[in-house]
């Protein structure tokens, strides 16, 4: 914003014009305690030089050289290089949509290979480009259940992300959907029973996540066929996008909300992240969001338009299903990156190099005296949750001193699991020499607390 000063007879001709006397008089509604007497105390300027070094500094500050065992819809995978080397080109890096298929080929080909790639990976027929992370994919597809199913009541698996789930009650408090949360299980998958006898012809849509937020895998199939019996929709929520190189696409949900930030998205003090929403073609109206589709010019060439774009901008408002409005192309434009580079088999062999590493995290945790891995009935991905002998704060607290960050405390969401449960992560980019310290601070710890007793 462009900051234009007044001078001394512009503002004298200003407060004329509304009856004030002076500027004190001006803001005399204002206490004077809370108001400033004096000139801001603005720092002299400075060089571009010190400038750089000021950074450095703050910089060095920082949390360098921190082990990390967080999750919990937020993960740390190594991104390659060339994903901001492309990015950052001038034909991509811009503040807003471009729409011209005439100008911008280029970027409307990401965003249809983007989609193609996504729908490979969730077993989907057709995907958008893209929403602005998964806890308002979750909230989109809710309210594209209800406009698809002429029902108005949705039912959430409370083992699906706390915060996904604080979103999508946002949405549904103005749009009037009233939501049934359902309870957990032993193994920490959905109470399959409980979640049946939820579900009334008057449900839009059932909502899972998988891998869950404890991170076990949910029974998909078993799910599909309670809602599908009762004429809801299925939506499944995946935070986690590389379990899908692993883990079985679920082609039996009609709609799939997924946060792709794991596909080359930088973590970046919570966004932006790149949701994305797929689903059966049959739905392709209700989809909020971009769709660029594939066409032929008056030449018989190839190229890429923006076939729907079911927003305000583009059509009646009482039509529109979405506000999705920011350049969230060019966070999409990082994971077709991501995709390309790996490729089919490499997002294969990052699954299951996060998957042996979790594994060799949990079975180390578990060895140590006290503690105990919860929900271990059912098959997971690369978390898992596991009562600490100490409580979460605590046992954080010691692995901290050492530069290392625990697991995620668990007991803000989930009181009845106690304060020593925790929700650990392990993903490629953490070394078994870091796993290993963090169990050598926990095994101290223990032994002090023994000590004491």
């Amino acid at each position: 914003m462009r900051y234009l000063p007044k001078s001394p007879q512009d503002r004298k001709e200003m407060l004329q014009e509304i009856g004030v006397a002076s500027m004190e008089d001006l803001f005399a509604s204002i206490p004077e305690e809370y108001r400033l007497a004096r000139d801001l105390a603005v720092p002299r300027q400075q060089a571009e030089s010190e400038i750089l070094e000021l950074f450095k500094n703050y910089a060095a500050d920082g949390a360098v050289g921190y082990a990390s065992f967080l999750g919990a819809g937020a993960y740390r995978h190594y991104r390659p290089v060339i994903i901001d080397s492309l990015v950052q080109r001038g034909e991509f890096l811009t503040s807003y949509t471009p729409y011209q298929p005439e100008i911008s080929q280029g970027t409307l080909q990401a965003m249809f290979e983007f989609q193609t790639m996504i729908c490979e990976l969730t077993g989907m027929e057709i995907a958008n480009a893209s929403m602005y992370d998964g806890s308002t994919g979750a909230a989109e597809a809710m309210m594209m259940a209800v406009r698809i199913t002429g029902r108005d009541k949705a039912v959430i698996a409370r083992t699906v992300h706390p915060e996904y789930r604080e979103v999508v009650h946002t949405y549904a408090q103005h749009q009037e959907i009233p939501i049934t949360e359902i309870a957990y299980g032993a193994n920490g998958r959905v109470d399959v029973e409980a979640l049946a006898a939820a579900i009334t012809n008057e449900t839009a849509c059932v909502m899972v996540q998988s891998p869950n937020f404890f991170g076990t895998i949910e029974d998909v199939a078993a799910i599909a066929e309670i809602a599908h019996a009762k004429g809801a929709l299925l939506i499944v929520s995946i935070a986690e996008a590389v379990s899908l190189g692993i883990v079985r696409p679920p082609t039996e949900a009609d709609i799939v909300s997924l946060e792709a930030q794991s596909f080359g998205v930088a973590l970046s003090y919570g966004g932006p992240y790149c949701g994305v929403i797929a689903c059966k073609e049959k739905f392709l109206r209700q989809m909020p969001g971009r769709l660029v589709g594939e066409t032929k010019d008056m030449d018989g060439k190839r190229g890429y338009v923006l076939t729907l774009s079911t927003r305000e901008q583009h059509i009646r408002r009482e039509k529109a299903t979405s506000n999705i409005c920011t350049n969230q192309a060019l966070v999409a434009m990082m994971v077709t990156i991501f995709l390309t580079v790996y490729g089919k088999e490499g997002v294969r062999e990052l699954a299951e190099h996060n998957l042996a590493k979790a594994e060799y995290l949990k079975k180390t945790l578990a060895d140590m005296e006290g503690a105990k891995v919860l929900f271990d009935g059912a098959p997971r991905f690369h978390e898992f949750v596991i009562n600490l002998p100490a409580a979460a704060d605590e046992s954080n607290a010691a692995l901290l001193e050492q530069k290392i960050i625990g697991g995620l405390p668990l007991a803000k969401w989930y009181p009845e699991l106690g304060p020593n449960a925790t929700l650990w992560c392990a993903t490629e980019v953490v070394t078994r020499e870091q796993m290993d310290a963090a169990v050598k601070v926990l095994q101290v710890l223990r032994a002090a607390e023994l000590a004491r007793a």
